[in-house]
């Protein structure tokens, strides 16, 4: 056996930055060097960030990262680092493909690099472009038709990227026919409850599958609505665990691996092409020898599993922070209601951003409750957040005056005139709004458009109102775990939900149970199930009829919801994708 240190660079790209990726990318090598590896993998897309969408389609953003992926390559060997094989995803350009219906123009591909010796020694071009959830690859990418095999340090390593372990046959079966001695799959796999006990049962089939051990690299950080949970991690070809990196943070995960030499058939070694299962494999050679690793040896480390709240948590402080930090904020502003949502918003970003740099606004109402502005005042106190007071009933009352509004049209004018000031607020003072809503209410049409609706983001938004409360539990747990003062007041907790936008409001006069409505959500939004098998799985048919004709005709206000972090399988916007207008409704 031939023993290779290898380091996986779980990093946070920003989408479109190729000069800031590139010098992740540089630094990150650099510490891999110094710790000894021979090889150090990034995710995929990597230079470019994951997902560029129709960036893809443009040529000169394809052309920009092509030329970014071969000055990386030149900086590397400038900077002494030439001899460490660096793999790296990026945004390439098939130049055998041509123009034809249903490819995507200038064919680019989802690819990725291996630098060495400050050029670019190999690439090759993702196989299985998946096109379901959030992903659209068929729409940009022109699949590749073969599998990189690499021979580094003298052990043959072949490369894969995310889907193409995700799918049958494709890579692995062609790295199992090649015999390799590594199989490296570089990844972009966002988050989603429980993502890391799919994704490890997969990675240990896969390994299996492909009789070698197999290293897998992802990604960590926010794009949008997307989180990245990192997780990366190496197995042998039993699937026994050797190492796995932390989830939603960055690490350098390095590790010595004991791995057969020049497994790959002595036909191969030097040429170019040979077939295997429905790819072709190419085989190239960096380097035959291998040196020991420096002492000391690298070992192996497996991060602690998180339990499904905290790995929740994370996600949507992330998918916050990044989302704030990327677009040129540096503080955000949200009403506080003393309610439930608004208090663990509040907690979030506070974990986010720091309290300093989180601003609350309580806009009490004719309507409010004198414990409601008390909750929303101790939240503040508790959370360390600047705060302050705007009554809005004067400016609801001249509204009034001029409109003669009156029922429903006077409880969403008080939400619109708390969403005018908070934007208000936010010009003026350059906060960005965040929106309080959660995924149960969301679904239900259970907001004001351009009131309790408006932000720039909105972090729970993928959050039923069941887990809200569950979140909150867990957070003041935590708190009182690490001997700090929990952020939630206790009574935001108890209490039942509330509008207040008319006297003795309370949720549950417009929506059912929220332990009973987000039961029906999960089947009718998660699971696709229809009117009919919901009710065969035991809920009233009336119940069923009511909660389904509410997300039918609530369409044109999620079109309307600002983005917000996605945690579950299928989260309104990217995954979920329903026509505004249509007649087709599931209930009787």
């Amino acid at each position: 056996m031939t023993r290779i240190r290898i380091a996986l660079s779980q990093i946070d790209p920003t989408v479109g930055d190729l000069d800031g990726n590139a010098e992740l990318v540089l630094g990150r090598t650099r510490r891999a060097a110094e710790r000894g590896a021979t090889l150090v993998a990034f995710p995929e897309m990597a230079l470019t960030g994951y997902p560029v969408e129709d960036l893809a389609l443009r040529s000169s953003f394809v052309e920009a990262s092509r030329l970014a992926m071969e000055d990386l390559a030149g900086r590397l060997a400038a900077e002494g680092l030439g001899e460490i094989a660096v793999v790296v995803g990026f945004l390439d350009r098939c130049e055998t493909s041509s123009p034809r219906l249903g490819r995507p123009a200038g064919a680019p591909q989802n690819a990725v690099a291996v630098l060495h010796r400050g050029r670019i020694a190999a690439r090759s071009a993702k196989h299985h472009l998946p096109n379901y959830g959030v992903f659209d690859e068929y729409r940009y990418f022109v699949p590749g038709d073969r599998l990189l095999v690499a021979r580094i340090g003298g052990v043959d390593i072949a490369i894969a990227v995310c889907e193409d372990l995700w799918q049958e046959g494709g890579p692995v079966a062609a790295a199992r026919a090649a015999r390799v001695g590594l199989l490296l799959s570089i990844n972009a796999s966002p988050y989603e409850v429980s993502k890391d006990d799919s994704r490890l049962d997969l990675v240990r089939r896969r390994a299996r599958e492909a009789d070698c051990t197999l290293a897998y690299v992802n990604a960590f950080g926010g794009q949008d609505e997307l989180v990245f949970d990192g997780d990366s991690l190496i197995v042998d070809a039993g699937g026994r665990v050797l190492s796995r990196a932390a989830r939603f943070d960055e690490e350098l995960l390095v590790a010595d691996l004991d791995l057969p030499p020049r497994t790959v058939d002595a036909r191969l070694a030097g040429t170019d092409d040979t077939v295997a299962d429905d790819l072709t494999i190419r085989h190239v050679v960096l380097t035959e020898e291998s040196a020991p690793p420096p002492a000391p040896a690298a070992g192996h480390s497996v991060a602690p599993a998180l339990s499904d709240d905290a790995e929740i948590y994370r996600a949507l402080v992330l998918g916050l922070r990044d989302y704030v930090a990327k677009n040129g904020f540096a503080s955000v502003l949200l009403g506080l209601s003393g309610g439930i949502d608004s208090a663990l918003v509040a907690a979030i970003a506070a974990d986010a951003v720091g309290g300093g740099n989180v601003y609350g606004v309580s806009m009490p109402g004719s309507y409010s409750s004198v414990h409601s502005r008390d909750d929303a005042a101790e939240t503040a106190e508790r959370i360390g957040l600047d705060y302050r007071q705007v009554p809005i009933a004067p400016m609801v009352d001249a509204y009034l005056a001029a409109l003669g509004l009156t029922g429903l049209a006077e409880e969403n004018l008080q939400a619109r005139v708390r969403g005018t000031t908070l934007m208000g607020l936010s010009n003026q003072e350059g906060h960005l709004v965040l929106a309080t809503g959660n995924k149960s209410e969301l679904a239900c049409g259970y907001s004001t458009l351009y009131g309790d609706a408006v932000g720039g983001f909105a972090p729970i938004k993928d959050v039923p109102k069941t887990a809200v409360w569950r979140l909150a539990r867990w957070r003041n747990a935590e708190a009182e775990r690490r001997g700090e003062v929990a952020p939630i007041p206790v009574n935001s907790i108890t209490k039942p939900p509330s509008a207040e936008l008319r006297p003795g409001q309370v949720d549950t006069d417009s929506l059912p149970p929220y332990e009973l409505l987000d039961a029906i959500l999960d089947d009718y939004v998660e699971r696709d199930m229809g009117r009919d098998a919901i009710v065969a799985a035991g809920f009233e048919p009336a119940l069923v009829d009511r909660v389904l004709t509410l997300v039918d005709t609530a369409e044109y206000k999620r079109r309307q919801y600002p983005p917000g972090t996605k945690i579950s399988l299928k989260a309104f916007g990217r995954d979920r994708r329903l026509p505004i207008t249509s007649r087709w409704r599931e209930s009787g």
